[in-house]
């Protein structure tokens, strides 16, 4: 039986206001807090609540046969809390309907993997923690920030615990192979990698509206025909969306939602199973090794990291934020820390790309800046008054070998206090469920030996007087 993962992305961040060379040292809050709650409350009306109430309506009536998944980065959530909490209550639908799987990813939607893998780890434990306290779902599988993935990523997400990792069925790594089986991890036997199917997501996001299309128009009837077309042996096909698709880039008015929602029927009809990313790697085995040496992600005709890291603007911008990494785990301050959080952004470095300017800039479609330069001047006058507090904090004089000492030896008096609050709630419980221990303060208290008896009070001596002679 063919197994349709779906897969829907929901990630805003936090948009940089017009920050002048002036500003450095005198203001040092950068957001633009309009445009962040304008942005996300019109993408909420248009597109999340609608498509969170779709998803709902096909797990209802299809008695919970249609099955999806989803991944939030942590800036999102925090900004649907604190402009449209309508929608993180729609979420918090959606998982206790137990067909919702909740995929864990980087904080700040970041490119930690490709740049500092403790800071990477952190972020991801950040965001799983932060998915759990929210919408009370624990995430198994993992989705790097735009599907970024390569062996050494691999090796950190086993380490941290996942199972599968979603990436994208990049056709320079598989070449002749299908993405549409569960492969594992060279680097990491034990994680199993499931791989997008571009051509059949595309056919939604980019060609449902398209009239030019030689398929045009899209019904679900066609749609699923195509799946139940694909060879038996391929029981796999993922399908990976970003959620501003449905309802914003793909308007009501296309009939989006109305194709979404008959898609469970059809698919019945075919046989065609819908299942969670768990269901999938529980219940099929890996047909082969998928070895990636170089980065690769779901952006860009070329699928590789160049989207970010492609010219030197961006790459002296990356180099300048994490060189502070270390200095910035040291800190207790708060608000620094949540400035490092959202400075980390891929988007910002996505704005500086100066790919496709000749032939219609699309990077530039989703850019609030007139041009690459415009975003990379402003964002390094934001992280120019950063680096600033940051040196507040810890001074440059500090060199990187004697920070990376001052590191190790907090860490272990941190293991150290660990191990010792360890002892000391073993021996209290121990004493607390001793009846015949008194309970003392923090004073020592020796229990009497069992095998021996109390011993017994001496008389006191008498004393007589000697008679004088």
């Amino acid at each position: 039986m063919k197994n349709v993962c779906f897969y829907f992305k929901i990630h805003q961040p936090y948009r940089l206001k017009r920050y002048r060379f002036f500003d450095i040292g005198n203001d040092h809050y950068y957001y633009d807090d309009f445009a962040n709650d304008e942005i996300i409350s019109r993408l909420a009306e248009h597109s999340y609540i609608p498509m969170c109430d779709t998803l709902l309506e096909m797990i209802r009536e299809s008695n919970g046969a249609f099955k999806c998944a989803i991944s939030v980065s942590g800036t999102a959530l925090e900004q649907l809390q604190l402009y449209v909490p309508e929608v993180i209550d729609r979420l918090k639908h959606l998982a206790e309907t137990g067909c919702v799987e909740f995929l864990a990813g980087t904080y700040a939607h970041s490119l930690a993997s490709l740049e500092d893998p403790e800071e990477f780890m952190r972020e991801v434990k950040l965001e799983s923690d932060l998915i759990t306290r929210t919408l009370g779902i624990k995430p198994k599988t993992f989705a790097n920030t735009e599907l970024i993935y390569d062996d050494d990523i691999a090796t950190m997400v086993s380490h941290m615990g996942f199972k599968a990792c979603l990436t994208a069925g990049a056709k320079h790594v598989l070449g002749w192979k299908s993405p549409n089986y569960v492969y594992c991890a060279a680097s990491a036997p034990k994680l199993k990698l499931l791989l997008t199917n571009d051509k059949l997501s595309d056919d939604i996001a980019r060609n449902f509206n398209n009239p030019e299309w030689p398929e045009y128009p899209l019904n679900a009837d066609k749609y699923m025909d195509w799946i139940a077309a694909l060879p038996q042996e391929e029981q796999v096909v993922n399908l990976y969306f970003s959620m501003d698709t449905f309802g914003s880039f793909l308007p009501a008015s296309t009939g989006i939602f109305q194709f979404m929602k008959a898609l469970p029927r059809f698919a019945a009809e075919r046989g065609i199973a819908f299942a969670t990313p768990s269901e999938v790697t529980a219940k099929l085995k890996a047909v082969s090794e998928l070895s990636v040496p170089y980065p690769m992600s779901d952006i860009d005709e070329a699928r590789d990291v160049s989207a970010w890291k492609g010219n030197d603007l961006q790459n002296e911008a990356l180099r300048k934020l994490y060189g502070v990494a270390e200095r910035v785990s040291l800190c207790d301050d708060r608000r620094l820390k949540q400035d490092w959080e959202y400075l980390q952004s891929s988007d910002h470095f996505y704005y500086m790309s100066t790919k496709n300017l000749a032939d219609g800039a699309s990077h530039a479609a989703f850019s609030p800046y007139d041009s690459p330069f415009a975003a990379f001047t402003n964002y390094m006058n934001v992280l120019a008054d950063f680096l600033v507090r940051v040196e507040e904090q810890y001074p440059e004089s500090i060199d990187n070998e004697e920070l990376n000492s001052l590191l190790l030896t907090i860490r272990n008096q941190a293991s150290e206090i660990n191990e010792l609050n360890k002892e000391v709630k073993t021996l209290r419980a121990n004493i607390l469920n001793d009846d015949t221990l008194p309970v003392v303060g923090a004073e020592e208290v020796k229990a009497p030996a069992a095998d021996k008896p109390a011993p017994k009070k001496r008389a006191p001596r008498k004393t007589t007087k000697k008679t004088e002679k």
